[in-house]
């Protein structure tokens, strides 16, 4: 090297600064998640699906384009949820009872209900906002509304039914799912017939699913919010919502306690997670607990004690709810309230007597005998007050006047073991007991209990009762030892036989006015043989003695007897129903049920097709592709690595979840079950079919994905648009009717309706039911047979296959038939309607409509063989008809000058001055006048013929 190169170095670094080397550069800058190991997978899977994306609270984020789609969703739901919506203006199946129920909070009666009150509260207040006053009774099905908010009563349930349907969409959005799916899941919803048909009508279902809906949607919010910013000030509030909504669906049906299972099942699965993770402190995991079960139990409760608190300060009023109540709650309602009462009860005090299990009544006798055994005086419960419920105690004696020895007697307290002998104040006879069958409990170990004896009459040894003191009052000692008023439970048993006064919930027929059955049984259940004195009032005891009360119940007790009283009733409904189905039928939407037919027209309540059976496949695919997973696990397979897999498993894993909570239970009930009670499990069903759809479409272009769930949706809205003259009550013919009938076992009746919409042209009256018979009934009652009965001056049904008359021929005689006439029997006839007074000559309306439908063939026809086999037409024969043609002609002295005893040919009463016929119920005024006009021909051809008057 030249000695004048000069050799370089790096300079030195500037004095107090320290060198960094700039960071390496990592080989892969974007690593994807197939690079993560599964514990990693898991965590990234259980992240909101949005990523690092700024989400609102509940990890809900929608765009602008979504929130029009949302406002034009809830736009069509309010369509289809309340098209025609004052239609029927008549009651319509359960409204029945829950329109019933309004007309009860408005007068404050109390009555008992198996349901809680909330969805009932709800229509009543609409009710009462719009000025209804409680007076339309509901009797009946088809019974026109008259004075009744009706409409505004029905947009409760409606309007509920509406929003469901984005809650469906915000639901599917929170669960992380994509924009079509969540719109076809309110396709779905908005278009299932079942739930459009329960939502418009005075009904509690639509309550019920709205506040379920509610509930899953701000819990899977609270989820989110859980996984990103658990104590934060959104945390507690997603938490407290989903607690109120929890009380709010319980408080509506009892069915929702399975939507407090769903959550409760997934909490429990959450705190086992946090149990699970080391980096929480066991300090940390006591908060969450605490938290949840602030929320979601004790808030849910005290909501639900909220509503009947409510319940209870309108329901001041005593009511026909009266009798499933205890005495003490009986008298807390107005209009039950007692005096106070002396404590003591001696020998020769006046009594009342009550049954302490079955809230029966009273101890009770009238002057009316069993029409057999004995053939003596009946002994019975009943539950108002009365003056045959009075008895007074007498010693048992053989000798002496058991009217009045008493009286010139020491006071003599009634105690454990003494004989006594109860007397009826108002018919002079003792309480007595031999062996005798009782007229109903015909066996061998029960007697019958009668009133056996009369006035100065002291008596036999079968009127003999031994007093046995079950047990006092803990407030009075004194209860114990000796017998007192209110405080004393004791038994009664018959000196004679060992047998105990008895009583039972068996109804005596219709000769007991169907009052409760007293026997004297030998194996007497000791909860049925106590009995206690309500009321005990004696000459010789001083007015200041001391005196007692039915204890005033409190809120918790009252609200801890009524929840008994509505859990025994509610599975006490085991009676079946004309239209009751089995769960095994709900998910293939086996039947329906019958909620309305008049007009022509009908209401059934029945599925969309597509709807329920595709979301019940998805529940069995569920099942399939969850029990293929865990083979494979065993078998080695790490499918729950994938990322995609975990987060899919564990959403439809929680819709499958509530889906099978709200349907399982229904297995282990005995009681009436009808096809609503499938709704919230289909609202999950459903749910869980669209999630389904958005892992299947989830590798595809989002324009494919549209297209396919565009598919889907026409044909939902196709199987809705097929079926919705059922949900609407719209006209619709024999043809379409039957076509639509795609399986055998859906019974709707299709002979309601005409063969052509010219059918609806005439309408002919109201057919009240189905055939001949509404059935009127639901849940929590028996199904009641309520024969038909068209409207005054209403026309016939169309489909009766002969003319009807008034008074004439019985159902199916043909009174135009060609059979020869008795000349001496038309003639006398003649001659009584020739008598008859001017204003008893009407043609009904009925009779008009026969007239109209005459042509000229058939009255060719009449002219040449005039009158029937029974009588001749006449438009003022007024009899009644005969089923014996030889059968002779009552006079006109004989007939009955009321409607009672006179029917029409089937059955239905008739009016003798019908109404005149109007533009909405019968033929136009010039239809009369030319049916008039007929009528007189025709009756003057009769006289042409020979037939003399």
């Amino acid at each position: 090297m030249a000695a004048n190169v000069r050799v370089r170095r790096p300079p030195s670094p500037p004095p107090q600064q320290i060198y960094t080397p700039p960071p390496a550069q990592p080989r892969f800058p974007h690593p994807k998640h197939e690079h993560l190991d599964a514990d990693e997978r898991r965590t990234q899977a259980s992240k909101p699906y949005f990523g690092g994306r700024r989400t609102s609270p509940g990890g809900l984020t929608l765009t602008p384009s979504e929130w029009k789609l949302l406002v034009l969703v809830v736009f069509v739901a309010c369509i289809v949820r309340l098209f025609r919506i004052s239609q029927p203006n008549s009651v319509v199946f359960d409204e029945v009872h829950f329109g019933k129920f309004a007309s009860k909070y408005i007068k404050s009666q109390f009555f008992v209900d198996v349901h809680p009150p909330l969805a009932k509260l709800l229509i009543t207040l609409a009710g009462f906002v719009f000025g209804y006053n409680g007076n339309f009774d509901f009797k009946e099905i088809a019974k026109v509304y008259e004075n009744v908010p009706y409409v505004a009563m029905r947009m409760v349930p409606a309007i509920l039914g509406v929003a469901t349907v984005p809650l469906a969409y915000l639901t599917m959005r929170a669960l992380e799912c994509r924009a079509t799916t969540a719109l076809l899941a309110t396709v779905l919803i908005t278009f299932e017939n079942g739930i459009v048909t329960q939502s418009r009508h005075i009904l509690l279902d639509s309550p019920l699913l709205f506040f379920t809906a509610l509930t899953t949607f701000l819990w899977v919010s609270f989820c989110n919010e859980d996984k990103r910013h658990p104590f934060s000030e959104s945390w507690w509030t997603w938490l407290m919502l989903t607690g109120l909504s929890l009380g709010a669906v319980v408080s509506c049906k009892w069915v929702g306690l399975f939507t407090i299972a769903t959550i409760g099942f997934s909490t429990i699965s959450q705190l086992w997670c946090l149990l699970g993770d080391i980096r929480i402190s066991p300090r940390l995991w006591i908060r969450h607990f605490l938290a949840r079960a602030l929320c979601l139990i004790v808030v849910p409760f005290l909501f639900y004690l909220f509503i009947f608190q409510i319940h209870f300060l309108i329901l001041v009023n005593s009511g026909e709810g009266d009798g499933f109540m205890s005495a003490e709650f009986q008298h807390t309602l107005g209009g039950r309230s007692m005096q106070d009462t002396y404590a003591d009860v001696a020998i020769g005090s006046a009594v009342t007597i009550r049954h302490i299990n079955t809230q029966g009544g009273n101890l009770h006798s009238h002057a009316h005998a069993y029409p057999g055994g004995s053939g003596q005086q009946q002994v019975t419960l009943y539950p108002h007050s009365d003056l045959n419920n009075d008895w007074r105690i007498i010693a048992a004696k053989d000798s002496g006047h058991p009217e009045t020895e008493w009286a010139d007697e020491p006071l003599q307290y009634v105690t454990t073991g003494m004989k006594v002998r109860l007397r009826h104040i108002v018919t002079a006879k003792n309480l007595h007991s031999h062996d005798y069958r009782p007229p109903v409990s015909d066996v061998d170990f029960q007697n019958e209990v009668s009133g056996y004896g009369m006035v100065d009459f002291v008596g036999d040894a079968n009127d003999d009762w031994v007093v046995e003191i079950e047990h006092g009052d803990k407030s009075d000692k004194e209860s114990s030892i000796r017998v007192r008023t209110l405080r004393t439970v004791f038994r009664l048993r018959h000196a004679m036989t060992n047998c105990y006064l008895f009583s039972h919930k068996v109804k005596l027929p219709d000769w007991g006015f169907e009052q409760q059955e007293v026997t004297c049984n030998k194996n007497a259940m000791k909860a049925n043989s106590l009995w206690m004195i309500e009321t005990a009032i004696h000459p010789n005891l001083p007015p200041d003695a001391p005196k007692v009360n039915y204890r005033s119940p409190g809120f918790l007790e009252k609200f801890w007897e009524l929840q008994k009283v509505m859990w025994v009733t509610n599975a006490g409904l085991t009676d079946r129903h004309i239209y009751d189905s089995r769960p095994h039928q709900w998910p293939r939407l086996r039947r329906g049920i019958n909620f309305w037919v008049r007009d022509h027209k009908q209401i059934y309540l029945i599925g969309n097709p597509f709807v329920w059976w595709s979301s019940t496949l998805a529940a069995v695919a569920y099942i399939s592709v969850r029990s293929l997973l865990i083979l494979r696990e065993k078998r080695g397979y790490r499918d729950f690595d994938n990322t995609k897999v975990v987060k899919y498993d564990s959403l439809c894993g929680f819709l499958f979840m509530g889906w099978f909570l709200h349907y399982g239970p229904f297995f282990l009930m005995t009681r009436q079950l009808f096809l609503h009670h499938y709704f919230p499990a289909l609202y999950f069903a459903i749910l869980l079919f669209c999630s389904f759809f958005d892992l299947m479409t989830a590798a595809l272009r989002p324009k494919i994905r549209l297209q396919i769930g565009a598919v889907l949706m026409i044909v939902a809205i196709w199987n809705f648009w097929y079926l919705s003259p059922l949900a609407y009550g719209n006209q619709w013919t024999l043809h379409q009717c039957r076509r639509a009938q795609w399986v055998k076992s859906w019974d709707f009746s299709c002979n309601e309706f005409p063969v052509d919409y010219s059918g609806y042209s005439d309408k002919g009256p109201a057919a009240t039911g189905i055939g001949a018979a509404s059935i009127v009934g639901g849940e929590g009652r028996a199904p009641i047979i309520v024969d038909d009965a068209p409207p005054a001056g209403g026309n016939p049904p169309e489909s009766e296959s002969s003319v009807r008359l008034v008074g004439h021929p019985e159902p199916g005689r043909d009174i135009f038939a060609a059979e020869p006439i008795d000349p001496a029997k038309s003639q006398a006839i003649w001659e009584e309607e020739a008598k008859q007074p001017p204003e008893d000559k009407v043609v009904s309306t009925v009779a008009v409509a026969a007239a109209k439908v005459v042509n000229a063939d058939e009255l060719v026809k009449l002219n040449e063989h005039p009158g029937s086999s029974d009588t001749p037409v006449s438009p003022s024969d007024e009899s009644p008809p005969s089923g014996n043609s030889n059968q002779s002609v009552e006079k006109p002295e004989d007939r009955p000058t009321s409607d009672e005893g006179r029917s029409s040919s089937d059955g239905e009463s008739v009016s003798p001055n019908e109404p005149e016929p109007t533009k909405e119920h019968g033929p136009a005024v010039e239809e009369v006048a030319e049916a008039d006009r007929v009528r007189e021909e025709l009756f003057n051809d009769h006289l042409d013929q020979g037939v003399e008057t």
